[in-house]
């Protein structure tokens, strides 16, 4: 069993990362590679709480943009993460490992209400938490709740995954491919260069309260174990270079 950096980590998985290779929807084979890895680390003892996003389903952002009410559109974005929080919890119990799913909105015949003492006993108790519905209110994304999430349970690290990408460029790789790649930032030169990590109110959280953050490509073999073991993969964000 390999020797694990951190015992307590939140996953931040995105909505992209729900469709695999589509632009749209929920794909199985997809799901099930991603909970054969989170599987891993409960093998490994690490307690992983989990905040899912809903943008393979419905983006917000672009609901308003059309003349939705922007409040409506974002609690609509909150139920599509519902959606995915129940196909992912769904994929993990097959895996046979134990889930729990909490929600930010009251869903009550699908999923907890979101309860921090209850969520870090699950924690403590070796089973899986995923966190649905954001932070439950609107104008606030999926990457606020993870960082929110992350910092009342305690974990260690947030583990931001990204869809094709390795970690924190300048710019965007895949438009720009002599773009230069970060292997360690502050989070305030993060702020500062509005290099997209995380939205800033997201990344304010996690420099105020001192929470690393390690973005990297989910697609990659092993990728979460390497995170979570210590070895180098993406990109590390944190508040002292040199002490994480």
């Amino acid at each position: 069993m390999a020797n694990t950096k951190y015992k307590r980590v939140l996953l931040k998985l995105s909505g992209e990362a729900f469709g695999g290779e589509s632009s749209y929807g929920i794909d199985i084979p997809t799901l099930a590679r991603i909970a054969k890895q989170i599987k891993e680390l409960t093998q490994m003892r690490v307690g992983v709480a989990i905040v899912v996003g809903g943008g393979n389903i419905w983006r917000g952002s672009e609901a308003e943009a059309s003349g939705m009410d922007r409040v409506t559109a974002d609690y609509a974005g909150m139920l599509a993460t519902v959606i995915n929080a129940l196909a992912l919890q769904d994929v993990l119990e097959r895996e046979e490992v134990t889930t729990r799913t909490q929600s930010s909105i009251g869903i009550n015949q699908v999923a907890e209400l979101f309860i921090r003492r209850r969520a870090i006993r699950h924690l403590e108790k070796g089973r899986v938490v995923i966190f649905a519905g954001g932070t439950g209110n609107p104008y606030m994304t999926t990457d606020t709740a993870a960082a929110l999430r992350a910092i009342e349970v305690g974990a260690e690290v947030l583990l931001m995954t990204k869809h094709g990408v390795d970690g924190i460029y300048s710019a965007d790789p895949l438009k720009y491919p002599d773009t230069k790649k970060f292997d360690y930032l502050t989070h305030l030169e993060a702020l500062n260069m509005r290099l997209r990590v995380m939205d800033a109110t997201a990344l304010s959280l996690c420099l105020e309260n001192k929470l690393p953050i390690i973005v990297f490509d989910l697609d990659a073999p092993h990728s979460i174990e390497k995170a979570v073991t210590g070895e180098p993969i993406g990109t590390l964000v944190s508040s002292d270079r040199g002490n994480d």
